[in-house]
């Protein structure tokens, strides 16, 4: 004895049994009622959300006889005569499904046209449904302009589709659109709970949860699934066998592996990611479902009280407490890119490896981890020692502040994230040699040869124009002679480099300097260990300290503004050249802005 698939059993028979579509029920309840109809309709959505249903529903509500065959139009067809018995039984012969995909050509459609002359045979009206119409061809979609703009009254065409864009608008313009929404997770859940009862089959919620959201807005692929769902659990469903029958990753995985990102346990996460490849489970999946707990966090977040009945929501409670905010945001994004990623690697478990590792390595609070490994620095006394001698410059960038009689000493400010009862060094100030004339500039430029710099772009700000200016400090010559040695050197690189070039050297002594950046991202304990390396192979064998505060005088202000110099030397060049005002004063020529750039 054959069985009837749940899809097709339990297809609604009337509006009334329709799902998820109220606005589309409602709007042709109201025109039944009212008599107001139209001679064509175009439903469009995804598959398996009740395109071909409403159809015959509104093929049965058009010629409807009722059960003592005196009934008229209405927006509740009886379902026992004969009509409707023939519509849901396909058999009727006034109504007519086409599938445009395999009868889409030109001969098809005159065919179908040749027999829209003659009346109906049985019913009040002739119901011509085509569905798939994108499918037809060009041809075929001319031919049927003609008799879709003015059919006869006792013809009506209905039109069905899942991609609305490739119909032509010249029939878009002649039919009334109706777009079926996918269904909601709940609507689907609410649906199968209501066939399992019909059918006398006990289900697990959470496995009605998985299905719902397997079936991905589309209740045919929700019973479709859980047809399966019963063979493949023997009459049965339970969370375990649904889990298995889907590949879908078991959420206790999940939980941990949001649990180990917020405790940065990176060997839970490879143990976790091993896990997932020897019990074969999908790593879209694992992605799919943490995408899913993340939303549930950053909702929890946002509204505390917001109420859910997922049993689940404890435990996402639990980790939307401890994981911050905007840190929750931030891995949300990165698993949805990380999705794309699984098919470009040649092992889709070694790119969910990665992608959950990159989680862990951009997490805002790795740098504060790395900071904490670094090891303490004894305090000690301070000393008055000997400023060292500042090495030459290349190139003078601006004149210095005039000396003056006296400097007082200069206490350096406490660096932010120095231990407790550790005082910086008083430093002496050194009087400031002599402003350089304009022909010492020039017999500079002439002897000494400049070593070219590489500079890292600062970002861009949003309603702020680049800096080029800068004001001397005491320690800004010798600091910015010092970041041009190791950057010419390639001994600093990437976020280190940046470092060095956006901080300003404060105070220094023999063995403690201290550092200040406007950026708190560019204060992170790796990049100022490696700084302080690089220091000391170019011998400066010192403890950096980095506080965060404005700045006034650094390596790459001083780059931006000799790069400023250069470009205003090289424009007045241009301008004065005899040859380009002639060609300006003769053609009315126009040197065009950005094109000039200095060599």
């Amino acid at each position: 004895m054959s069985t009837i698939v749940l899809a097709r059993k339990y297809r609604p028979k009337n509006f009334g049994q329709m799902v998820g579509q109220e606005h589309v029920v409602q709007a042709l309840s109201n025109a039944l009622t009212h008599q107001r109809l139209h001679h064509a309709y175009l439903f469009t959505g995804t598959r398996g959300v009740g395109k071909t249903t409403v159809s015959r529903i509104l093929a049965k509500s058009l010629n409807c006889q009722g059960p003592d065959g005196q009934g008229g139009i209405t927006a509740t067809p009886c379902g026992v005569c004969q009509a409707c018995v023939d519509i849901d039984a396909d058999r009727y012969i006034d109504y007519t499904e086409m599938d445009a995909a395999s009868n889409r050509g030109i001969d098809d459609v005159r065919d179908l046209l040749d027999r829209a002359n003659y009346k109906p045979v049985q019913g009040r009206f002739k119901v011509y449904m085509i569905d798939e119409v994108h499918q037809l061809t060009k041809e075929s979609f001319a031919a049927l302009l003609k008799t879709l703009e003015e059919p006869p009254e006792y013809l009506k065409f209905v039109l069905a589709t899942t991609d609305p864009q490739k119909v032509p608008v010249t029939v878009l313009s002649r039919c009334l659109q109706f777009n079926l929404r996918p269904m909601a997770p709940e609507t689907v859940h609410e649906h199968l709970v209501h066939v399992l009862q019909g059918e006398g089959i006990e289900a697990d919620t959470q496995a009605l949860r998985l299905l719902s959201r397997a079936a991905r807005g589309s209740m045919r692929d929700a019973l479709s699934l859980t047809d399966q769902a019963i063979a493949f659990g023997a009459g049965q469903l339970r969370e375990d066998t649904v889990r298995q029958m889907l590949g879908s990753v078991d959420r206790s995985h999940v939980f941990r592996l949001v649990d180990a990102l917020a405790r940065s346990d990176g060997k839970t996460v490879v143990e976790i990611c091993d896990a997932l490849r020897v019990q074969g489970l999908a790593a879209g999946g694992a992605l799919e479902e943490m995408a899913a707990v993340l939303q549930r966090m950053a909702v929890v977040q946002a509204v505390p009280d917001a109420g859910s009945d997922d049993p689940d929501a404890p435990e996402i409670a639990r980790l939307a407490a401890a994981l911050p905010a905007d840190q929750t945001q931030l891995l949300y994004t990165m698993v949805l890119h990380g999705r794309a990623e699984l098919g470009l690697a040649p092992d889709e478990y070694a790119a969910l490896t990665m992608v959950l590792l990159r989680l862990l390595a951009f997490q805002p609070g790795a740098s504060a981890a790395a900071e904490k490994k670094t090891p303490p620095v004894a305090a000690r006394t301070p000393e008055p020692a000997a400023p060292a001698p500042a090495p030459a410059r290349s190139q003078p960038l601006a004149a210095p502040p005039a000396p003056s009689a006296s400097v007082p000493p200069r206490v350096a400010p406490a660096a932010a994230g120095l231990p407790a009862g550790r005082v910086l060094p008083v430093v002496e100030a050194r009087p400031q040699p002599p402003a350089p004339t304009a022909a010492q500039r020039e017999r500079t430029r002439d002897d000494v040869l400049g070593v070219p710099v590489r500079v890292q772009p600062e970002p861009r700000r949003e309603a702020a124009a680049p800096v080029t200016t800068f004001t001397p400090t005491e320690e800004g010559d010798f600091w910015h002679a010092t970041v041009q040695q190791l950057v010419a050197s390639e001994a600093v690189t990437a976020l280190v480099r940046e470092l060095a070039l956006q901080s300003q050297l404060v105070a220094r002594d023999t063995g403690h300097w201290l550092l200040r950046v406007e950026r708190e991202s560019l204060n992170q304990g790796t990049s100022r260990e490696r700084l302080q390396t690089a220091l000391q192979g170019a011998g400066h064998a010192v403890q950096l300290a980095i506080e965060i505060g404005p700045v006034a005088d650094s390596p790459a202000r001083r780059n931006a503004a000799a790069a400023a110099e250069r470009q205003l030397a090289a424009e007045d060049a241009i301008r004065n050249d005899p040859f380009v005002q002639q060609m300006v004063r003769d053609f009315g020529a126009k040197i065009v802005p950005g094109s000039i750039k200095p060599v």
